[in-house]
């Protein structure tokens, strides 16, 4: 016959405070257990990376490490840079190139979103359309560039065509996956509630598909503007890439970095837009946004 021993209890412990037992395990959280790199504000933490990286830039420039032929020294490149909006020559050429990838964006953008759903919402539009595509998409769109010149001659177009290429096929890949990712038990829902075809492409499959969308646009205007350097690159007589191309005649170091630091820009401001449309579209979607 066995015979159970209760616990031993435990001792009370003072009002307002918890036993010394739990105080081993659970430690006490208060303001004071935060850590500093929490209570530093985000944005200056997201700083500390770029500024660090400027810094020993600029200490490899004022010790003689990096020669002014190699890579130009900030200052240099803040001044040439200072010289370039005075006299109106970086807004203009930022003017072209950014009427360049919005004609292309748009383009590539409905081309893709229409092959897509196309594709997504009907097995025989996938037969028909998504064995080709996923063809074509394997072949690097950069290559095209000789054959883009032929058909298209040297002018906006083959620049056009490049970032529509480039911009169509991410689209279509994301959007396709968005459509064909939509849980099947959602679909079976809205048929129970009286939903028909295209009852159930708007309310269930387009908005399940649309996380999918805002990836594909995200991954779309990267590719855009890559696919701008190149296609500036093509007898271009305006633009960033055709700033880029004058300063490497001339060995300008510094006019090269202020046209490289201006794409960084604009696509960094062109995914922050990308990230307020993914907030105001996704609210209904909780997502992880770590700790």
């Amino acid at each position: 016959m066995t015979v159970d021993h209760a616990p031993p209890d435990l001792p009370a412990a003072p009002a307002g405070e918890r036993p010394p037992e739990l105080e081993a395990v659970v430690p006490a959280a208060g303001p004071g257990k935060r850590s500093f790199p929490r209570s530093v504000p985000r944005w200056l933490r997201r700083t500390v990376g770029p500024l660090l990286l400027l810094l020993a830039w600029q200490v490899l420039s004022s010790t003689g490490v990096l020669h002014p032929d190699t890579l130009a020294s900030p200052g240099s490149v803040a001044r040439s840079a200072g010289d370039l909006v005075a006299d109106g020559t970086l807004p203009t050429a930022m003017g072209v190139s950014l009427q360049r990838v919005a004609v292309g964006l748009l383009i590539g953008g409905v081309a893709g979103t229409v092959l897509a759903l196309a594709s997504g919402l009907s097995r025989l539009g996938e037969d028909l359309i998504d064995a080709t595509v996923q063809m074509l998409r394997t072949v690097p769109f950069i290559g095209l560039i000789p054959l883009l010149i032929i058909w298209l001659g040297i002018g906006e177009a083959p620049k056009i065509a490049l970032i529509a290429l480039g911009v169509a096929f991410h689209l279509y890949l994301n959007v396709y996956a968005g459509i064909r990712g939509v849980d099947e038990q959602l679909i079976e829902a809205g048929q129970s509630l009286g939903l028909g075809r295209w009852g159930l492409v708007r309310h269930v499959i387009l908005p399940g598909a649309l996380p999918g969308a805002m990836t594909g646009l995200r991954y779309s205007l990267a590719t855009a503007w890559l696919a701008l350097v190149f296609g500036e690159s093509i007898n271009a007589d305006a633009g960033i890439g055709f700033l880029m191309n004058q300063a490497r005649e001339f060995f300008r170091t510094d006019v090269i970095v202020v046209c490289l630091v201006v794409y960084a820009f604009l696509g960094l401001l062109a995914d922050a837009v990308v990230r307020t449309l993914e907030r105001l579209l996704l609210q209904w979607r909780p997502t992880f946004k770590g700790r």
